[in-house]
């Protein structure tokens, strides 16, 4: 029983995580044999300079990622988004001494031990696992453990306050799952089933967007930081970027593209996860029965 209430609380933060992207960056494509959650990759140009969004889903399966790291490979430099990322800087450059974390500071431990747990339970990947974040034109491009939490502080903000206020724009705006059904599926063992619940859930994002709008750590310093390396990265002469940051930070960061005078030319959608639907046999008529 324990285990299975870990389970509903790592999917309710998955479902939270995730439906609160926009539907311009995540999407379901379903037909009558699969059910495909998708997240595009978004190209902005500006005098021959290309900018790409990459939509970013922590759990996926492993052909997703392995796509991206091909696509990643392409870029001039690939800015990620990671709190606490910059260990990687230091991994690339060991002469630089990392940050060094005060000795109470919160992490982002417990997320990745979520995402871990559900990736397991649906037979999926973990991104972190899946990644190499020490590629050479990787560039961390986001704030420090430090940062993060200090202007969390300063906000008065919270993981789990910002959680709850998408929660609550998330049951208006988006197709909740059947819990007999979700119930039903985790019972079973089925993680394709258990998939097919909650996938619509993940990506119908119509108006759960506006439960993130505002000034905050989470979405506006973060995109912040971000578009000051993307601009460092231009001047020194990179034209060809990819930012490959979670779905819900691209409706701000398109709208300031736009505003820097970028031109949004092409739009392409990768599948995170593929769910194979069950094929009912047809019925079987025998011949002479009585």
């Amino acid at each position: 029983m324990a285990r299975k209430t870990r389970l509903a609380t790592a999917f309710t933060l998955l479902l939270l995580a995730v439906s609160a992207a926009a539907e311009s960056f995540i999407r379901v494509d379903e037909d009558e044999s699969a059910a495909r959650l998708q997240t595009a990759i978004t190209r902005y140009e500006k005098d021959g300079a290309s900018v790409e969004l990459i939509g970013a889903i922590h759990i996926a399966d492993k052909a997703y990622y392995r796509n991206l790291s091909t696509r990643f490979a392409s870029y001039d430099s690939l800015l990620f988004e990671m709190i606490g990322g910059e260990k990687y800087a230091a991994i690339k450059k060991p002469e630089l001494p990392a940050e060094a974390p005060a000795k109470k500071e919160k992490n982002l431990a417990g997320l990745h031990q979520i995402y871990d747990m559900v990736a397991h339970y649906l037979d999926l990947s973990g991104q972190s696992d899946s990644i190499d974040y020490t590629t050479k034109n990787f560039i961390h491009a986001d704030l420090t453990n430090a940062e993060f939490n200090r202007m969390q502080a300063e906000r008065h903000e919270s993981l789990l306050g910002f959680a709850i206020k998408a929660s609550r724009a998330n049951r208006e705006a988006a197709k909740q799952p059947d819990t007999a059904k979700l119930l039903h599926a985790m019972i079973s063992g089925s993680s394709n089933l258990v998939k097919l619940e909650i996938v619509h859930t993940l990506g119908q994002a119509d108006d759960q967007i506006a439960a993130l709008s505002g000034e905050s750590v989470i979405i506006t310093d973060r995109n912040n930081r971000c578009l000051d390396v993307m601009k460092s990265e231009l001047a020194a002469g990179h034209k060809n970027l990819g930012i490959f940051y979670g779905a819900a930070h691209f409706p701000d960061m398109e709208k300031r593209l736009l505003d820097l005078g970028f031109k949004r030319t092409k739009q392409e959608w990768l599948t995170a996860w593929n769910i194979p639907k069950a094929v009912e046999e047809p019925a079987v008529e025998l011949e002479n029965a009585p």
